[in-house]
């Protein structure tokens, strides 16, 4: 079985290449999850995240944006101690500024899904890349969809961390062609 390039052995990141990534996300709070852990990321291998995923899950509330957007500075003081996440201030405090924008864009587009897909036209942009240096790291997709964050007031959100959350979530099919995921993932949207 062929896999992307940029997958190790290590158990936990072979079962998110083959269960997780690339597949079309509208669920707001999954959403909201791959938003915070891409801005925890920046800097940061992607596996030592997947790592801390559930010490992110019990730090934050489960990844439930109206609970991070109400936390106190008590409650991001806590979170700075916690060993279970990555103990960045800059990051934490982004995670609750992100949770308070993230719930105005929730109000004024219905979901954030309708606001985060409309940046691809509402479907999935599938790319056909054969080598893992062919892949960008960012897209004008990517560049608009971070640029508009930014201007709502989101932190951690540059191009290349937005171009990593689309392609997790599935906005974007970076699949190498020969994965056996390329079109498994592309079933997966033709199903929804």
């Amino acid at each position: 079985m062929e896999r992307c390039d940029w997958v190790t052995s290590d158990p936990l990141y072979i079962q998110y290449h083959d269960r997780e990534w690339g597949v079309p996300v509208h669920a707001d709070k999954t959403l909201f999850e791959f938003l915070l852990l891409e801005g925890a990321q920046a800097g940061l291998s992607w596996i030592t995240i997947l790592k801390r995923r559930e010490g992110y899950r019990k730090a934050f509330a489960d990844f439930d944006p109206e609970t991070v957007a109400g936390f106190t500075q008590k409650e991001i003081d806590q979170r700075l101690k916690d060993p279970g996440i990555i103990r960045n201030r800059l990051k934490v405090n982004a995670a609750v500024t992100n949770a308070r924008a993230f719930l105005k864009i929730q109000a004024e587009f219905g979901s954030f899904d309708s606001y985060a897909w409309r940046f691809v036209d509402g479907k999935q942009k599938v790319n056909a890349f054969t080598r893992i240096d062919k892949i960008p790291a960012t897209s004008k997709e990517s560049d608009a969809f971070s640029r508009d964050l930014k201007q709502r007031g989101f932190k951690f959100t540059g191009s290349t961390i937005i171009y990593a959350h689309m392609q997790a979530t599935g906005m974007v099919n970076d699949h190498l062609v020969s994965c056996f995921r390329y079109h498994e993932v592309m079933e997966t949207r033709a199903k929804e």
